[in-house]
């Protein structure tokens, strides 16, 4: 079975899991008025799943390098495509948050396992190229994905994407026993696995792999500061009805699935650091654009939530590649499990900070200090170019 096809199938499983994972948040303004929710409120629907996604990123970390990446893959997809379609038949707002924990504790470990499969098929000087594929995951589940969901919760019911989800993930398990193939590559050398201990000894002691779990974090705090309450913002601030929703995640999914293959070829070919700063730098434009917005043109808005997309995945593809390289295919699993777990505190974190920050006006229905969560974002991606400039790649890559 040719690596490009178990590629191919992480980035289809990937997708699936994206679409899950981003459809709260479209879907906000929604389950803000069907469960009479505060800004708090909503925020702790967006973290549960992080929360829970944390969690077992944690147990997963001590002991996702002794199974057959395909057996570990299977698993975890199993439980997620369940806690998905229990979370189309959920009844209340607390039932809800427990599933979504639920759905996060299997799913928040699928992202981690691809990138390191794809970490143990690819050599460093090509992983840009095979990265950009993952990312372009994202790209098809924000133009294709999150607008379908949203047309079907607008003629239906907020519980439909998850059903019909949870349907297509069903299909994808037969898929995954029937065509993946057996990953052992990382089983093979050594014979003698390292042991709890030691595992979490190498990391603690790796002061690199330490570093890349920082700049993992901060880069994704940074990045989800302004996420959650894009979509509430949008339609109460700036004018948005629930079809402009739809629209930006239709052109910023779009223009991802340009820009993501053309920003992993430029990460091989001219290097992480140059492509990273770049991109990270233009990022601020739409940060600092979308959170100062006021009541706009549809199509002026979109100028920088597009913009948003495209500069936030570019910035994220050389910072994987680069993360991904700075542990040994030994332990490569075990570090991604960690990495993960520590992204998605980041993603709750972010998540509960904007709850913190962000209230509406009793009087007016409007997001208030939406601005303060874009410095913030800012602030914390100009830490991360200081961060990957201390990175090294390990031997084995």
């Amino acid at each position: 079975m040719s690596r490009s096809f178990a590629l191919y199938a992480l980035a289809t499983i990937n997708f699936t899991h994206i679409i899950d994972t981003m459809l709260i948040m479209p879907l906000g303004d929604i389950f803000i008025r069907t469960f009479d929710l505060t800004a708090a409120q909503y925020t702790y629907l967006v973290s549960s799943y992080a929360i829970g996604a944390f969690i077992s990123s944690m147990c997963a970390f001590l002991f996702l390098d002794r199974f057959d990446r395909k057996t570990a893959l299977l698993f975890l997809y199993s439980g997620f495509v369940i806690g998905t379609l229990l979370c189309g038949l959920a009844s209340s707002y607390v039932m809800l948050v427990s599933l979504r924990f639920l759905t996060g504790a299997f799913g928040g470990v699928i992202g981690a396992l691809a990138f390191a499969v794809v970490s143990d098929l690819y050599k460093f000087k090509e992983r840009g190229k095979a990265m950009g594929v993952l990312v372009g995951a994202f790209s098809a589940a924000s133009a294709l994905g999150i607008p379908f969901g949203l047309y079907l919760a607008d003629n239906y019911t907020w519980r439909t994407p998850f059903l019909c989800l949870g349907s297509i993930g069903v299909i994808i398990i037969l898929l995954i026993i029937w065509k993946f193939p057996s990953i052992k590559t990382h089983l093979e050398e050594p014979v003698h696995r390292p042991s709890v201990k030691r595992t979490i000894s190498a990391l603690l002691s790796d002061s690199n792999q330490l570093n890349a779990l920082l700049l993992g974090s901060i880069l994704i705090l940074g990045h989800f500061m302004i996420i959650p309450f894009i979509s509430p913002y949008m339609i109460r601030n700036v004018g948005f009805d629930q079809t402009d929703v739809t629209n930006i995640f239709l052109f910023g999914g779009l223009a991802m699935v340009i820009s993501a293959p053309l920003v992993g070829r430029l990460t091989d070919k001219i290097g992480v650091l140059k492509v990273f700063t770049v991109a990270i730098i233009l990022s601020f434009i739409p940060t600092i654009a979308i959170s100062h917005m006021q009541p706009s043109p549809v199509a002026y808005a979109l100028i920088f939530t597009t913009l948003f997309f495209i500069f936030g995945s570019s910035r994220m593809i050389p910072a994987n590649t680069i993360i991904t390289a700075s542990v040994g295919q030994e332990n490569r699993g075990s570090f991604m499990s960690m990495k993960s777990a520590l992204q998605q505190l980041a993603i709750a974190l972010a998540s509960l900070i904007g709850g913190l920050v962000v209230f509406i006006d009793e009087g007016s229905q409007l997001y208030e200090r939406y601005e303060i969560l874009g410095y913030l974002s800012v602030f914390f991606c100009i830490v991360s170019i200081f961060l990957i400039r201390r990175l090294k790649v390990a031997k084995d890559n």
